[in-house]
């Protein structure tokens, strides 16, 4: 996934989660924040960031920030994208390459199944699975971890994964980590300890986990390799 028109800026604050304050070339400007979560280790006065300008002449904000540098103690700085919409359509990208399904499948997106819509349908032979996205920017020390706030939806998608997977459907999560060179993957018990539980639960039913990293640019991302998951349980 490549984006166009990318400019440098510092960023300055954040009035709501929907936009933020920036410095680019000596003047402050107001852009579209691609992300509503907290990110408050990541969006820090002062720190670079990515914009993308829009070719919408006609948009409230001409740019959106897709990305910021996150300063590390003793390691080399990281670049994070934070486009909540983008695990998504790297996700799409990467099964349709033929990732966890053979060649020839039927993907399609936004799928319901009872009262539950997933990210993604996946149909082949007589095959039917569902998989849930969920995009990491959260880092420790080389170590992804999620989610980096409590979230219900996250524990509901769970739940519905393993009806799934009772039902005899293939269930699926994907974390798709928005940065390079992580280690390991985690579930963050310490901001959700629910989340972490019914991830283990969800595994333990048989719902197929996977964490990937991806090689990240300012102007690029695309997901990598396979990360390794430790699902132990964190001390809260």
């Amino acid at each position: 996934m490549r984006y166009c028109n990318i400019v440098p800026a510092v960023f300055i604050s954040r009035p709501n989660r929907f936009i933020a304050e920036v410095e680019i070339d000596g003047r402050t400007e107001t852009v579209h924040v691609k992300n509503t979560g907290r990110c408050r280790k990541l969006l820090i006065k002062g720190r670079q960031v990515w914009l993308e300008k829009s070719s919408n002449p006609d948009r409230r904000t001409a740019y959106d920030l897709i990305a910021v540098e996150k300063l590390r103690d003793g390691l080399p700085p990281l670049i994070v994208n934070m486009d909540s919409q983008l695990p998504n359509a790297l996700a799409e990208e990467w099964l349709r390459a033929g990732a966890l399904f053979p060649a020839g499948s039927n993907i399609r997106r936004e799928v319901t199944y009872g009262s539950s819509r997933f990210d993604f349908c996946i149909e082949y032979g007589e095959k039917t699975s569902f998989l849930e996205v969920k995009g990491v920017t959260l880092e420790n020390d080389g170590i992804a971890s999620f989610p980096d706030a409590p979230t219900e939806r996250g524990v509901k998608h769970l739940k519905e994964l393993i009806e799934c997977k009772k039902n005899g459907l293939g269930a699926y999560i994907l974390f798709v980590i928005q940065m390079d060179g992580m280690k390991l993957f985690r579930p963050n018990d310490i901001n959700h300890k629910e989340f972490g539980d019914t991830l283990r639960q969800a595994i333990a039913c048989g719902v197929e986990c996977i964490a990937v990293g991806c090689k990240v640019a300012s102007d690029s991302v695309q997901i990598d390799h396979i990360v390794p998951i430790d699902t132990t349980e964190m001390m809260v």
